[in-house]
């Protein structure tokens, strides 16, 4: 589906009496069913019955009521919520924080997978499992180093529950269950014959989303001791762009509402960062080789002033534009140090979007068998496809050093220039017979001119390539099949058996991204018309920018047993055992999109193999009546040369039949990933960063009146907030991240379909390995000119300021190294409700709480300071930059009349203020001012503070019949607007993780759903 688009479906807002119905519910709500209450036999309809196995433990029991807190998301009421994904189902439990990736946000490393971070700790320290048993990763790590298991890829119509263990769970699964487990349980077996389909599509025509699923199962398990079912479903939805959903979401001017006006393209003649529009301005220059359209000089005379467009000096440059017509119309600049006449553009809005095409299909297909009446068989296998198509900014001619040039002499690469002269073959084109003008360069007059002439007439030029597609398409199967056995020996010894295979198979295309060297040679050729870019052929354009393959993927490999035996009576109950073991392989190879350093692409690349064993324990014992105590560890081993034991012990306690008090304590590890540890491995990650005040008053900027402390940059882009990196590798050296943690809480249930659970959580992780933690001082050293910290480089600088060629050119990228530094500490509380009130015959009343409440959340990055995260846009330079906000729940309610049901689920984030710990430096007592003066958009108290946001979905159902069921959803019921957040760099204005459905705004949905 390379370059296709994709025609927007028309909506209709004519569902006016379900509006008007969801306002009877228009109290915060949500999809779940929290921990089951005191005792088991209180549990709800939908809750599962029988003998499960609960995620966290390794023996069978009647309810989810395990000493640690679990949330479980049944089949039920996820359908009540409307919800399509296993992405939005996970994402929306209220522990997942910090760090969490969601598929709107598509500037990541990772762009098209989707992750949870449960408390904040990061997705590669929140384990993701299927039935109990782990999966191949997403090749594309997190910031290029935090691995992962793609939400998008798991099949959703075949899900029992959903399981989330809001706890350390180490010491039953191993590494990278710190913050906790997201255990995926699918249908066991399936008879009969059970499809849905949908569609809808957002209240102003766009976003339209299809989807369809059909199951077919074969043999009455308890009658025959044999099922088989196969089941396929399919989802897509549209791509929503900036210009869909309008301001502010579309652009980064502000100044209507009282903010800023950073849309440099309307504002400047030579355009954003320099880099210009889709229609060329040039500026006459000089050419340092007149064969190398890299080495462009300043339009400065011997004297330092400007030359205008006729070759006379003047104190500012004048600059011609090559386009015959505007078609926005045109922009005139006549004072300040750069003049001339442009094409009005506003470039987000052209070409930013708020979500991706995306595609996902899958086929999922299970095989359950009883071989006697004490052994049981199954044998499962899944494909599934995700295809996500991401569009971007037109690519522009860089201002900047390209890769492998020299890292340290910026006048290498001052600016990019039309020569004078161009010849077929590039190559001493001074020199050739054959020479003739440019006809790109308004400046190129006289054919024949000397060498002289040749050099002081050259063209800098600022354009877009708008005729050149730029985007990615990250097309994601996941192959997966595990076969397992379990039985019993007798009345008191269960055992299983599991193998596990998968891999993950990702196509990376790029689209857009300029090759240095074609770039060259289009520009010494003449060959690409910067004048009517409409007349280029492909075959330029290709040349330009070629069309770019990355392919990578991981593989998984896992074979797990355990056995557990019943030894004697307590007065609570049998005292259990269970040993088990398990081997596992991994592997990654995550090939570059830039491998020689031939265009500006990412350079991200990671590969590893390691091979996993392990061998765990747990003991159950329920010493009374009123007290369970049980305890779990495990030993890993891992071939790279390090090895964890990691411990667990929990209790619970129940004095009175209405209430339980629990808790938990354990300890965790996180292996290092391979992007992390093999020395093969290395990416960029790039930050916005607003250089200090003595660089601004450098470039030309100001001394801010209201704030002598604050500097403006002015109408130089030099001098602007820009993107800087920062380069790494593995280190083979580092340790794993240590973990312990403790929660502490309480369920209580008054009367039956009533109960309320309260937990408290405390994590610290230790260890942590750090991309660069003084990367910040490295950056104010840089500019300060003072020596960088040991061990860190300057990687790349920037092109000089053509407008102040002497002062200190931006560093680009600063090479720094990982390291095991500093510690995570959170703190929080876990509030929970569920209702299930039976009013009159047909009648039913179901409402659940889920809340969560931060109390902390501090960093140590290893250099002895202390960063709050709470409330805060902290961490920002982890993921999408989403921020840690203090509050976090949602409230689902249900009526169900009979055969008809309504369902509203409201969501809820509290302000975030635009502040983040980790972008500052400390002061000399080591702390970090988080006040407004430190706003990371520049405006002091104006938009210093990101507004809560809340708003809700309708969903209602009627059952025809046993077979038929029809249903209606609107999304974002009241139209809630995302709160701005002009400082965020993960989506236009707004935070992709939180504030998505305020930003497509109310949207449609009608389907049906069947079975026989």
């Amino acid at each position: 589906m390379k370059h296709t688009q994709f025609a927007r479906l028309r909506g209709s807002s004519a569902l006016s009496a379900l509006v008007l119905a969801g306002s009877l519910f228009a109290a915060p709500a949500f999809a779940q069913d929290t921990t089951a209450p005191a005792q088991a036999e209180t549990q709800t309809d939908d809750q599962t019955q029988g003998d499960i196995v609960v995620t966290g433990s390794l023996f069978r029991r009647t309810d989810t009521e395990t000493p640690s807190p679990v949330t479980v998301l049944t089949e039920e009421s996820l359908s009540r919520a409307g919800v399509t994904n296993i992405n939005d189902a996970i994402r929306s439990v209220s522990a997942d924080s910090a760090g969490s990736i969601s598929t709107g946000f598509q500037a990541g490393f990772s762009a098209g997978g989707a992750a949870v971070s449960l408390r904040g700790l990061g997705v590669s320290s929140t384990l993701v499992l299927i039935d109990g048993l782990r999966s191949a990763n997403f090749p594309l790590n997190d910031d290029g180093h935090n691995a992962y298991t793609d939400l998008n890829s798991i099949p959703f119509s075949v899900v029992e529950r959903v399981e989330v263990l809001k706890d350390g769970a180490s010491s039953t699964y191993g590494a990278e269950a710190i913050g906790g487990v997201v255990n995926v349980i699918l249908k066991k077996q399936f008879t009969g014959l059970a499809g849905t389909i949908e569609g809808g599509v957002a209240e102003k025509g766009y976003g339209a989303r299809y989807r369809g699923n059909l199951t077919a199962g074969f043999g009455d398990y308890e009658s025959t001791g044999w099922n088989f079912y196969v089941n396929g479903e399919y989802q897509r939805d549209s791509r929503i762009s900036g210009k869909d959903v309008g301001f502010p979401y579309n652009t980064t001017d502000l100044s209507s509402i009282g903010l800023l006006d950073q849309n440099l393209d309307d504002s400047s003649v030579t355009g954003t960062s320099n880099n210009g529009t889709v229609d060329a301005l040039v500026a006459r220059t000089t050419q340092a080789d007149l064969n190398n359209p890299f080495t462009g000089g300043l339009a400065l005379t011997p004297n330092g002033t400007f030359l205008n467009a006729d070759g006379q000096p003047t104190n500012y440059s004048n600059f011609t534009l090559l386009s015959p017509t505007c078609a926005n119309g045109t922009f005139t600049v006549t004072s300040g140090a750069t003049r001339g006449t442009g094409c009005r553009h506003n470039t987000t809005n052209e070409y930013s979007q708020v979500q991706p095409f995306q595609e996902r299909f899958s086929v999922t297909g299970r095989l359950s068998i009883r071989l006697t009446d004490n052994i049981e068989a199954y044998v499962l296998g899944s494909y599934s496809h995700s295809q996500v198509n991401i569009s971007a900014t037109a690519p522009s001619i860089r201002q900047r050093q390209p890769y492998g040039a020299s890292p340290t002499v910026a006048s290498n690469n001052p600016g990019v220039v039309l020569p004078y002269y161009v010849c077929a073959a590039g190559v001493n084109c001074i020199t050739a017979a054959d020479r003739r003008l440019n006809p790109n360069n308004p400046y190129a007059t006289v054919n024949g001119a000397d060498a002289a002439t040749a050099a002081a007439n050259a063209a800098r030029i600022y354009y877009r390539f708008g005729d050149i597609y730029a985007g990615s398409e990250r097309g994601n199967e996941v192959i997966r099949g595990a076969i397992g056995l379990n039985g019993t020996i007798d009345d008191n010894t269960n055992w299983r058996v599991e193998a596990v295979g998968a891999r993950d198979n990702l196509e990376l295309n790029s689209f857009g991204t300029i090759n240095i060297a074609g770039l060259q040679q289009a520009i010494n050729t003449g060959a690409y018309n910067f004048i009517n870019p409409s007349l280029n052929t492909e075959a330029v354009r290709q040349q330009i920018a070629p069309d770019i393959q990355a392919l990578s993927h991981t593989s998984l490999a896992s074979l797990d047993a355990s056995i557990s035996h019943a030894f004697f009576q307590l007065p609570g109950g049998p005292f259990q055992v269970a040993v088990g073991g398990q081997v596992r392989r991994e592997t990654l190879e995550n090939n570059s999109l830039n491998p020689t350093l031939s265009n500006y692409a990412n350079t991200a690349a990671a590969f590893g193999a390691h091979t996993v064993s392990a061998a765990y324990f747990e003991v159950s014992a329920p010493i009374l009546n009123q007290l369970e105590v049980n305890a779990s560890g495990r030993y890993d081993h891992y071939s790279e040369g390090f090895s964890h034991f990691s411990p667990k012990i929990g209790a619970k306690f129940t004095p009175i039949k209405q209430l339980a008090i629990r808790g938990t304590y354990s300890e965790g590890f996180r292996a290092p990933t391979f992007a992390e540890s093999n020395p093969r491995s290395s990416f960029p990650g790039f930050v916005t960063y607003t250089p200090p005040c003595s660089f601004i008053l450098a470039h030309g900027g100001t001394v801010n009146p209201d704030d002598p402390t604050k500097c403006i940059a002015g109408s130089n882009p030099y001098a602007q907030a820009y993107s800087v990196g920062g380069g790494f590798s593995g280190n083979p050296d580092l340790k794993p991240e240590t973990s312990r943690s403790f929660t502490g809480g309480a369920v209580f249930e008054p009367i039956r379909g009533l109960s309320f659970t309260v937990d408290y959580y405390n994590v610290k992780k230790n260890d942590v390995i750090v991309a660069g933690p003084n990367l910040g001082a490295a950056r104010s050293a840089y500019f300060a000119g003072k020596p960088l910290p040991e061990g860190y480089t300057v990687g790349a600088v920037d092109a000089i300021d053509p407008l102040y060629p002497t002062a200190l050119p931006r560093v680009l990228i600063i090479n720094a190294p990982y390291v095991n530094a500093g510690y995570f500490k959170t703190q929080g509380l876990d509030f929970s409700a569920t209702a299930d009130i039976k009013i009159t015959d047909g009648v039913r009343f179901i409402s659940r709480l889920d809340v969560n409440k931060i109390l902390k959340f501090n960093v140590d990055l290893g250099d002895g300071v202390v960063r709050k995260y709470v409330g805060t846009l902290g961490p920002y330079e982890l993921s999408s930059g989403a921020g840690t906000p203090e509050w976090r729940g949602n409230w689902q309610n249900t009526l169900e009349l009979g055969d008809f049901s309504i369902t509203a689920t409201t969501y809820y984030v509290s302000k975030i203020k635009a502040v983040a710990a980790d972008e500052y430096d400390a002061d000399d007592n080591g702390n970090v001012d988080l006040s407004c003066d430190n706003n990371l958009y520049g405006t002091g108290n104006d938009a210093c503070t990101i507004k809560r946001f809340i708003y809700t979905d309708l969903n209602a159902s009627i059952r025809v019949n046993d077979g038929f069921t029809f249903f209606a959803n609107v999304g974002n019921i009241t139209n809630a607007k995302a709160p701005i957040a002009p400082a965020s760099y993960s989506g236009i204005n707004y935070l992709p993780t939180w504030h998505y459905a305020g930003v497509v705004g109310r949207t449609f949905r009608a389907g049906a759903s069947f079975k026989f």
